[in-house]
């Protein structure tokens, strides 16, 4: 059979075959000796930016390069400032990857990778997946994501699900109605595994669970389910093995990073030493020990066209006693929870839809810093933001566009723009919350 989906990352000119046998590699290297491993590589990544990235060279020009807890933490605040001034020495926009993170903590940005880095992080993410038997190049897909409403993003996003042998399931509408056709193409589909937002599938287990329908038996070719962006709690993981009748299994990871933790079939959120150095810090940036909660903070250890070391992801996270350096095992996640969204015409969506938003903000105004999006009546919602100068009319029209098309038409949207936003205890925004009773 025909690996489509490493011919497609191939075409797209990411070195795949290349990346996978130095996975290979860096898995020997542990084996013998992961602490080796891991200081050269901390050391090797810091060198190359120190030396060929002016960004970072100015960011780190205080710190001792042999005392690593004096290399400053990144925030998403540092990286608010165009690409092209963050990119490494013989890297320009036309020869790496770019991207835009969902800016669920608020606070998003553009970020780039160097092309044999992007192909390592699927590298890790084929690894992980062979633990539980599926192939991205060979197995099939149901995938709970969102897709652009633009024909061309739209068309973009289904040429690469095609491509990578996957069908995607709406998020944008939860209806019963939607949800009985997710059932009915279920059963007429050999999927492999469900991949997508936690709280979409869990949206679709408790339509199959008030149907009395437990999904593997009218789709018995189904192995897993990976959830993916979202917090997975305790009770909704025992309503999703019921209701799918196959292993849950939790992923965290993050578009400028990749593949962060993985579980293992162990239910251990085994954490990603291959390609990323993970710390958990306290408020004055000294390192925690296991058991102890505190900010997430990594670096990664490939990506030479753009700096990420000691990068403060904006999450609160928790790392098990029983780690160690070789195998850290993700305890507690805290955050990255979004609320279902409840319209009124009845439908529901996912509280990652506004993901969608967030992009028009930023590519139509490039002035907004920060922003969370509150609920406050069935049929009202507020963006409150951070900018140096008011969003103008057309700003405010295209985002009331935008949500007239991910969500419904005839929404009231208020605008309050602020000096600053009122943050978690964990210093974390939360992007979207619903004050519905």
């Amino acid at each position: 059979m025909l690996k489509l989906f490493n011919l497609s990352l191939k075409l797209k000119g990411f070195p795949i075959k290349e990346a996978q046998a130095f996975l290979k590699t860096i898995k020997k290297k542990q084996e013998l000796d992961f602490d080796a491993y891991l200081e050269t590589s901390k050391q090797v990544i810091v060198n190359h930016h120190l030396k060929h990235n002016p960004f970072y060279r100015d960011l780190a020009k205080h710190a001792d390069v042999n005392d690593w807890g004096t290399l400053p933490v990144m925030t998403k605040y540092d990286l608010q400032q165009p690409l092209e001034q963050r990119l490494s020495n013989g890297f320009s926009t036309k020869n790496v990857f770019i991207n835009k993170t969902s800016g669920s903590s608020g606070t998003p940005f553009v970020f780039a990778k160097d092309k044999f880095c992007h192909a390592l992080i699927w590298s890790n993410f084929m690894d992980r997946y062979s633990w539980f038997n599926l192939d991205l190049n060979r197995s099939k897909q149901a995938r709970f994501y969102g897709i652009p409403l633009d024909k061309k993003g739209y068309y973009k996003e289904r040429i690469k699900d095609e491509l990578s042998n996957r069908f995607r399931f709406s998020v944008f509408n939860l209806s019963d109605e939607q949800l009985a056709k997710n059932v009915e193409k279920f059963r007429n589909t050999s999927f492999d595994y469900i991949n997508g937002y936690t709280s979409s599938i869990v949206q679709f287990a408790k339509y199959l669970e008030q149907e009395h329908i437990v999904l593997k038996t009218i789709c018995p070719s189904l192995k897993a389910c990976i959830v993916t962006s979202e917090m997975l709690f305790t009770t909704d993981k025992t309503l999703l093995e019921k209701q799918l009748g196959i292993p849950v299994i939790n992923e965290y990871g993050a578009a400028e990073l990749g593949l962060i933790a993985f579980q293992n079939q162990k239910d251990e959120w085994i954490v990603n030493t291959e390609d990323l150095f993970i710390e958990i810090l306290d408020d004055k940036n000294n390192a925690l020990p296991y058991g102890e909660e505190g900010r997430v903070v990594i670096t990664s250890l490939y990506n030479k066209a753009h700096a990420f070391i000691r990068y403060d992801l904006g999450d609160i996270g928790m790392l098990s006693n029983i780690s160690t350096p070789q195998k850290p095992i993700l305890k507690k996640l805290i955050g990255r929870t979004s609320d279902l969204v409840k319209l009124p015409s009845g439908k529901k969506a996912a509280g990652l839809t506004f993901y969608y938003v967030t992009k028009t903000i930023m590519e139509n105004s490039g002035n907004v810093k920060e922003f969370i999006i509150e609920q406050l009546k069935l049929d009202t919602f507020k963006i409150s933001y951070v900018s140096k100068t008011s969003l103008t009319e057309k700003h405010t029209t295209e985002i009331k566009k935008a949500i007239s098309k991910y969500l419904e038409p005839n929404l009231v949207v208020n605008f309050e723009r602020k000096e600053k936003l009122t943050r978690s205890k964990s210093g974390k925004l939360k992007q979207f919350s619903s004050y519905l009773t």
